[in-house]
């Protein structure tokens, strides 16, 4: 028996919308991280090939006309080994992250984006210009750290786990210091993924099985 628009679902149930296999969250957040690192290099190229054109575009703090450049301050670098120190932990944390969905994924990123662009911009030495996508990668370790106790996830918990112990030694990126290596990045990058896990908190609808802690 056949349905039209109107006659479905049928009587007495309930229309599904059709959940997508683990092998096709794995491709979709593989091939996500392999084109956002793609982007990364190739933006850098461009820039060492244009005489360092899109360093401009870094956030210089407490400037009006700057909060423009809290986006794309995330996406640039200054030099390959710049991209390079950020490319396996953000290839890494944004697989995982990525997995639990595509579009929760980029609305975690866009709230880690703009807390650690602003909170650079509000603190920021004065003349600094802040680029790269540590902010990013610091959001996305602690919104890993946190996610699973937040949702209550078992499977999310020991993947926090797992990282705290692998990458745990990068929290000593969040202390002020005097080099040239952005605190403020990381730290408000880290709140801004503590931020997004509260946010976006998993609320498991009717019929989802999860192995949740009680």
């Amino acid at each position: 028996m056949s349905y039209g628009t109107a006659g479905w679902p049928p009587p007495g149930r309930t229309a599904r919308r059709p959940e997508r296999s683990g092998g096709h969250r794995v491709k979709a957040a593989a091939a996500l991280m392999a084109c956002w690192i793609a982007l990364l290099w190739a933006l850098e190229f461009y820039d060492v090939a244009t005489g360092n054109s899109l360093d401009t575009y870094g956030v210089s703090p407490r400037d009006p006309a700057e909060l423009r450049d809290i986006v794309p301050a995330s996406f640039l670098h200054f030099g390959f080994d710049h991209v390079a120190a950020n490319t396996v932990p953000l290839a890494l944390f944004g697989f995982l992250a990525a997995l639990r969905g595509i579009r929760r994924f980029l609305a975690v990123v866009a709230v880690i984006v703009v807390t650690g662009g602003l909170g650079v911009w509000l603190t920021a030495p004065a003349g600094s210009v802040t680029a790269g996508a540590s902010i990013v990668v610091f959001g996305l370790f602690g919104y890993l750290l946190v996610r699973g106790f937040i949702d209550r996830v078992v499977t999310d918990i020991i993947v926090g786990l797992v990282i705290a112990v692998l990458y745990g030694s990068i929290i000593w990126g969040v202390l002020p210091t005097a080099g040239s290596v952005s605190w403020q990045g990381h730290l408000f990058g880290l709140i801004g993924g503590v931020l997004a896990a509260v946010m976006f908190r998993r609320r498991p609808g009717p019929g989802r099985r999860e192995t949740i802690i009680g």
